[in-house]
């Protein structure tokens, strides 16, 4: 084990996939080192003021990125320690088995893995534990498989959801306990971390009450003496020794300050746009592409969900405070004469009258943004959209990410809209749906990256996908890249649990390696 700057490991970025890479490669005594972007997110009330998150943006990024046409947008990014999950809604569901094979969409073809989610389904169920996820199997009939219970039972609906949930199972639907990460104890709320707020989905918590990968994962790999953190570092480049074959070095502005720091094996975990920022910026003589782009695949087949955040106005007032307990999966595969995967239905946390802005006069009037806020029921729609080689991250002449993409596959959002509206009479709501854009963070579309996927797609083939099935760059013997990126395809559930048990089975991977 060497000395000063020189690492067994450096990993780049804290969230899903670093974090919880750390964290399991703590216990081998390897010198460890995490860079991370940002700092640790202040503890402070803003945390749970919506004026301040939502419409004041307190915790986004100042990042300026491009769309394909070279204007400028604010992405919806956060850089603290734990990644993007310090925002996140803490929805923990595994992508259902059929989304690892080959699918026929409306609008085109998602290709399959190159691993089975047999392979990845003892992983599933490390992350769910490790994870704190409470949550019941085989209520939502899209269930994959598993070779073990939910850790903790599901979060318990408050009495507005819970009607939802009977409403919809008389007409027929099958909603289901939507799979939470959350540090809650139910049956002694007195000494439960997690107080089930009303300020979760969006928010930081201000209790640490969330399994986010700062709170799971970071703090305890840092009580290991053999694990360093070094926060505010902004990586620039990653350089590789004489033969290309190697990565060997990453250098770090810190503050104004230049820093590098060398190891053995180096991983990439930055989200999917910076990742494969990251290795475009360290271009050579031996990779004049970027890192590991022989194939001119980074960057490439950038995919964040068709997304849509609407709220339904309730007949009745709806006091719920914790309302992310309940998911749908009926359309996940087909509607009705719609023989082509739709997508996923869940709660979205509740809204506050600031987070209306902008949305709600010409679709409300006479109500306040309080009052439509206490009447209202929000829902959160996710369908898949496909890959395409030309939905890309490229870089401008100042190397800042320019984000080129076009919408694919809308039909299913089309349908899934239509079909919420068509029953909101069943569920006791006024006949209208709200969009909420605001709380998809930006009024942009293409900014509101909290999806985002697919950049560094891994692959049995070098010549269309950035990884081997390890997650290792097929270009280099000792780079990874532990996110999002990785993914072929991105399915119409959260991606964050696919993120995490991928981190953990390629953790056993590098293990194996580092003996």
């Amino acid at each position: 084990m060497a000395a000063g700057n020189q690492y067994d490991v450096i990993i780049i970025g804290t969230g899903a996939g670093g974090g919880t890479l750390a964290y399991a490669l703590a216990p081998t005594g390897k010198r460890i080192l995490l860079l991370e972007r940002g700092d640790f997110l202040p503890r402070e009330k803003e945390n749970w003021d919506p004026e301040v998150v939502f419409a004041q943006e307190r915790y986004v990024s100042k990042d300026t990125w491009y769309d394909s046409k070279g204007k400028p947008f604010q992405p919806g990014t956060h850089y603290f320690v734990g990644g993007a999950t310090k925002m996140y809604g803490a929805a923990l569901f595994r992508l259902r088995k059929e989304d690892f094979g080959e699918l026929r969409h409306h609008g085109g073809v998602s290709p399959a893995w190159p691993i089975s989610y047999e392979e990845l389904e003892p992983y599933y169920t490390k992350a769910e534990n490790l994870y704190q996820v409470h949550g019941e199997r085989n209520v939502d009939p899209t269930d994959p498989p598993a070779s073990g219970p939910y850790p903790f039972p599901p979060v318990a609906h408050e009495e507005r959801v819970q009607e939802l949930a009977d409403q919809l199972t008389k007409a027929g639907y099958h909603p289901a306990p939507a799979p939470t990460g959350i540090l809650l104890n139910e049956r002694d709320r007195n000494n439960s971390v997690c107080i089930k707020c009303d300020t979760c989905d969006g928010y930081p918590c201000l209790v640490h009450a969330k399994a986010d990968a700062e709170v799971i994962c970071v703090r305890p790999a840092l009580k290991h003496p053999n694990v360093t953190l070094v926060t505010n570092a902004h990586v620039t480049k990653i350089k590789t020794g004489p033969s290309g074959r190697e990565a060997t070095e990453v250098v770090v502005d810190r503050k104004g300050a230049t820093e590098t720091y060398s190891g053995s094996i180096i991983v990439v975990s930055a989200g999917a746009a910076n990742s494969a920022r990251i290795l475009l910026m360290s271009a050579n003589d031996k990779h004049p592409r970027g890192l590991a782009n022989g194939s001119d695949m980074v960057g490439r087949n950038y995919m964040f969900h068709n997304s849509t955040a609407v709220v339904a106005l309730s007949k009745k007032e709806n006091p719920t405070k914790f309302q992310k307990t309940l998911s749908m999966n009926d359309f996940y595969f087909k509607m009705n004469d719609f023989d082509y995967p739709v997508g996923n239905i869940q709660m979205l946390g509740k809204s506050k009258g600031p987070m209306f802005k902008g949305d709600a006069p010409r679709f409300a009037p006479g109500f306040t943004l309080d009052k439509m806020a206490n009447h209202c029921i929000d829902f959160w729609l996710t369908t898949e959209d496909l890959p395409d080689p030309n939905n890309r991250v490229t870089l401008t002449p100042n190397g800042e990410i320019k984000l080129s993409y076009t919408f694919n596959n809308l039909e299913p959002t089309k349908r899934m809209e239509a079909k919420l509206k068509s029953m909101l009479g069943q569920i006791d709501c006024h006949n209208h749906l709200i969009p909420n854009s605001l709380y998809l963070g930006k009024s942009i579309p293409i900014a509101g990256v909290g999806h985002q996927a697919g950049t560094c797609r891994f692959g049995t083939d070098p010549r269309t996908s950035v990884l081997d099935v390890n997650c290792k760059a097929h270009e280099l013997d000792n780079l990874y890249v532990f996110d999002t990126s990785f993914f072929p395809s991105i399915g119409a559930v959260n991606p964050s649990l696919t993120a995490i048990a991928n981190a953990l089975r390629g953790a056993d991977h590098l293990k194996e390696r580092l003996k």
